[in-house]
């Protein structure tokens, strides 16, 4: 009897270090990794004519802990926004990098940060940790959304540190279901208002009965404040239908 591929390449090592091919070309660790992105909690980014806005689903089911230290939207500087799906720790630690490149910007040229600088930094990092060995890949993907000098931006960078521009996207679980919906109804010129409960809709239609308001958090930032705004809770009512 043929023994699967995957037990093959166990079998073989292929799968012991991020740094080794398999016969098929494939990097086993960084796969690995890519999976449990999909474990993690959905987020949607959309680009609207008014701003950005992600839609993040926090998960948060145990009703001890204090849900607002359970925040998945990152402030990386005043006009820019992060939200990630996989292990929040690999997450945190880009994240830390990225504020500290975003400060170092405004006090180097007195700007804020373009934010395909920041998204580049990350993606970087990553691919760096799928190159050499001695450490695993960061098991993360990563939505970078902001405005600067009217513009909005939208990037997603997943693990094997590759990254792209959106004008809308999602990540984690059921990305593929949210892509689906995002291909055939998103609109450019939506407001962030219309965005957010157009977000809505998609997460009642993949979650069914499990769908609650009170597990999602929005931020959105806007042209001309370019300052990031969060809701949460009971004012995210007003979105759902």
């Amino acid at each position: 009897m043929d023994m699967p591929t995957e037990m093959q390449h166990q079998a073989m090592g292929y799968d012991r270090a991020a740094t080794m091919f398999s016969p098929e070309g494939h990097l086993l660790q960084v796969e690995y990794a890519e999976k449990t992105v999909r474990l993690g909690s959905a987020s949607i980014g959309l680009t609207c004519k008014d701003g950005v806005v992600i839609v993040a689903d926090k998960r948060v089911r145990d009703k001890l802990i204090a849900p607002e230290s359970a925040s998945k939207i990152f402030e990386v500087d005043e006009h820019m926004m992060a939200i990630s799906s996989g292990i929040l720790s690999d997450a945190r630690i880009l994240m830390d990098h990225a504020q500290v490149l975003a400060q170092q910007n405004r006090v180097t040229y007195g700007t804020p940060i373009e934010p395909v600088l920041v998204i580049r930094m990350i993606a970087d990092k990553k691919q760096i940790f799928t190159q050499y060995g001695g450490a695993r890949p960061f098991a993360v993907a990563v939505m970078l959304a902001g405005v600067n000098k009217r513009k909005t931006h939208l990037y997603t960078t997943d693990v094997a540190g590759n990254y792209s521009a959106y004008k809308a996207n999602a990540i984690g679980e059921n990305d593929e279901k949210i892509k689906e919906v995002l291909r055939s109804e998103y609109k450019e010129d939506v407001t962030i208002d219309e965005g957010i409960k157009f977000c809505f809709k998609i997460f009642k239609s993949v979650l069914g009965k499990n769908f609650d308001s009170n597990r999602f958090e929005v931020g959105f930032i806007k042209h001309g404040e370019e300052k990031l705004h969060r809701i949460d809770g009971e004012e995210l009512k007003k979105y759902v239908k």
